[in-house]
């Protein structure tokens, strides 16, 4: 019951998000840039387990992932302007976006940052 619940508040979300952009795409921008995922993330992993130490790792390893999962709001509406179809131009900005996390840990490995 609990995991539903979970579910179902998730889902309203983002449910409510994507109404909210067919009235408004700023407001939903807006919302939809909130890290509502993480936050959600971190809310549940509180409240199941009370573990701050867990939530400050979590969220220093969210702060690192920020950049390379840029590269998906930078090729989507890229590729939507080039006239490539949109689920064509999703896919290829996931593709690309699968790269650049490639690269990114490639980096940070050569200096000597490894995320685990």
């Amino acid at each position: 019951m609990y995991i539903f619940l979970k579910i179902l508040l998730t889902a309203l979300i983002v449910v409510a998000i994507s109404e909210i952009s067919r009235r408004s795409t700023i407001i939903a921008g807006i919302l939809a840039s909130i890290p509502l995922t993480s936050l959600l993330a971190i809310i549940w992993i509180y409240f199941d387990t009370n573990d701050l130490e867990n939530i400050k790792n979590l969220s220093g390893n969210i702060l690192l992932m920020i950049p390379p999962s840029l590269s998906f709001f930078i090729c989507l509406p890229l590729l939507i302007d080039m006239k490539i179809e949109f689920y064509l131009s999703v896919s290829f900005s996931i593709l690309i976006t699968a790269f650049v996390y490639w690269l990114y840990f490639y980096i940070l490995g050569i200096f000597g940052i490894n995320l685990s």
